[in-house]
């Protein structure tokens, strides 16, 4: 196998597997190469991947040394792809009536899903984050996009109780848009218990959703290490929970469709 081919096969399995370490010896056996080949090989992964800015490739050495590729986003590719779901938002078909706009397309587009993950887990790479928590429905596919970059299991919260779930734990929440009283479950089946978990959620207006997974993990014996909401409302100002990470703020009063801005970091 010729050099340019195994860089090439290299590359894809680490952008395919990130966070996964893999050893030289199974790219020795993959690629059939001697070892200080392959180590030529991955350094020259390695210096591609810093020159453009995708992640960081770790090598391990010794009689145990691996491979291991950690995704990053830079500041300005993040303001690029938040930037471009913002002004999907500001689109006049979006908004309906009861001052909702509508946004489950673009975070069911596969490409949008895996760039928010991408974004989030690079938010989190340095966090230990063991789980990646959502509810129901819309923000799953970014939060299964953050747990394959972060390569850990995702947990799904249900808004109702189902048999197939099993045994579940749940818990009473104020939903912070409507100020009534709803339950939240996530199956018994999902070992939580000490784990450093990573709550996903699509949207925040007054953070009743947020707080109840919060309990909810509280309850089940999780350490949250952080929360990450993709689309919140600047207004309540004053939300249920603290120390989350916004990704868009819609800044309008009357949520029509106006306003929107890019949020990094801050709230």
């Amino acid at each position: 196998m010729k050099k340019n081919e195994r860089i090439s096969i290299i590359t894809k399995i680490l952008s395919d597997h990130p966070n996964e370490v893999f050893s030289y010896n199974y790219f020795t056996n993959l690629l059939d190469a001697g070892k200080s080949s392959v180590c030529e090989d991955v350094a020259i992964v390695k210096s591609a991947f810093r020159i453009i800015g995708v992640g960081s490739v770790e090598t391990f050495s010794g009689a145990t040394g691996g491979v291991v590729y950690h995704p990053e986003v830079s500041t300005s590719e993040e303001v690029g792809i938040l930037d471009e779901v913002a002004k999907l938002l500001l689109e006049p078909w979006r908004r309906i009536q009861g001052g909702f706009i509508y946004y489950s397309d673009i975070l069911s587009n596969p490409r949008y899903a895996q760039n928010i993950g991408r974004i989030i887990a690079s938010k989190y790479r340095d966090q230990g984050i063991e789980y990646v928590v959502t509810s129901e429905t819309k923000g799953i596919p970014a939060a299964l996009e953050t747990a394959r970059y972060l390569n850990v299991p995702m947990g799904l919260i249900r808004r109702s109780n189902r048999v197939t779930e099993g045994a579940t734990t749940s818990v009473n929440y104020i939903s912070g848009s409507s100020n009534k009283i709803k339950t939240m479950y996530l199956s018994r089946r999902i070992d939580l218990i000490g784990k450093k978990v990573l709550i996903i959620d699509d949207f925040m207006k007054g953070g009743g959703t947020a707080k109840g997974m919060t309990n909810l993990m509280e309850e089940v014996g999780a350490k949250v290490m952080g929360i990450c909401i993709i689309f919140v409302t600047k207004l309540p100002v004053e939300k249920l929970v603290d120390n989350f990470t916004p990704l868009i703020i819609m800044d309008d009063d009357d949520m029509d469709g106006a306003g929107l801005k890019v949020s990094l970091y801050s709230k």
